[in-house]
């Protein structure tokens, strides 16, 4: 597991742990083994922007989970590509040159991409077979990293899969970091009794994806990887939802949850920093991955936040206003 310490990551780590594997954490920092592992688990602490350090990550790997991305926010990319290239594609060029040069089968490769690696998305749930054109550079590298591997895999050397998330977000106990996105920043606020601000009237549309759904379609795909290989996959909800009613639906959940009176739901002006992918609309069509796999996302968006709600308050997180 490359990026065994990051939100995502951590989670589809602590759901590895409870299988019979072999199972190696490798992060630049520190990782936590699950104290309840039934696998074999190692935790390592290695630098791969060095070529040597992905070959002694991945030595003896029959699987391998690419989610090592650039720690930084994700904005960074557009301000400085130069210091995020080296993690969010680097990785992956040493990643599949050290497997090349491997004698034996080709290992599974299951890398965690972007839906709006698309770029300008469509009107309709994208199912994954709409060309890529993407609008950012933190989407550019990621398809870059994505058309490697899927080259690699082409040629034999690896069999690899890409799932492009929707917007991932949840903190629970398998959460070895805290979630940076906008649905549990909104909740961090609320709890704060800070109003919920908007870049836009409410309108645009997203597929909000429960993080332990998320780190069960990684699962999926490592346990039906023949139907999978060679090419990337949405993943989301398929639901629609507004964010003026994600953000009403976190007031009130924080509300319930704390007995004080919903904060504000309000719209501001968009910052400099807005890029085009803040307005716009996401459709997912999950269809083709559930029909391969027989995965499908099992928790509700209001019960995710409920969840999350729970867990910031059990071990509290700092507020970061955006």
């Amino acid at each position: 597991m490359l990026g065994a310490s990051g939100y995502v990551g951590s989670v589809v780590s602590g759901l590895l742990a409870q299988r019979p594997v072999s199972l190696r954490l490798v992060a630049r920092r520190n990782c936590v083994v699950p104290p309840d592992a039934v696998a074999g688990t190692e935790a390592v602490s290695i630098d791969l922007t060095d070529p040597d350090g992905v070959a002694r990550a991945v030595d003896g790997a029959d699987v391998v989970f690419h989610l090592a991305k650039h720690s930084g926010d994700w904005r960074l990319p557009e301000e400085n590509p130069a210091a995020t290239e080296p993690v969010n594609v680097g990785i992956m060029r040493s990643l599949v040159r050290v497997l090349a040069d491997r004698p034996g089968s080709p290992p599974l490769v299951v890398f965690a991409g972007a839906c709006t690696q698309i770029g300008h998305t469509p009107d309709h749930p994208m199912d994954g077979t709409e060309p890529d054109d993407p609008d950012t550079e933190y989407d550019r590298q990621n398809l870059e990293a994505e058309n490697v591997l899927m080259a690699a895999s082409a040629a034999g050397a690896v069999r690899g899969i890409s799932l492009r998330l929707a917007t991932v977000f949840g903190q629970t106990a398998l959460s070895g970091a805290p979630d940076a996105g906008v649905v549990t920043t909104m909740i961090r606020k609320a709890l704060a009794g800070e109003q919920l601000t908007m870049w836009h009237d409410g309108t645009v549309v997203r597929d909000i994806t429960y993080v332990e759904d998320v780190g069960r379609a990684f699962l999926a795909a490592l346990d039906h990887p023949d139907a999978l290989v060679g090419r990337h996959w949405m993943i989301g909800t398929g639901v629609a939802d507004r964010l003026g009613d994600v953000f009403r639906t976190v007031a009130e959940a924080v509300a319930d949850a704390t007995g004080k009176p919903e904060v504000p739901v309000v719209t501001v002006t968009p910052p400099g920093a807005a890029v085009v992918t803040d307005f716009l609309n996401v459709f997912i069509n999950p269809v083709p991955f559930g029909s391969a796999t027989g995965w499908t996302a099992r928790v509700p968006l209001r019960e995710g936040i409920d969840r999350t709600v729970a867990a910031l308050l059990r071990q509290p997180v700092p507020t970061t206003t955006p």
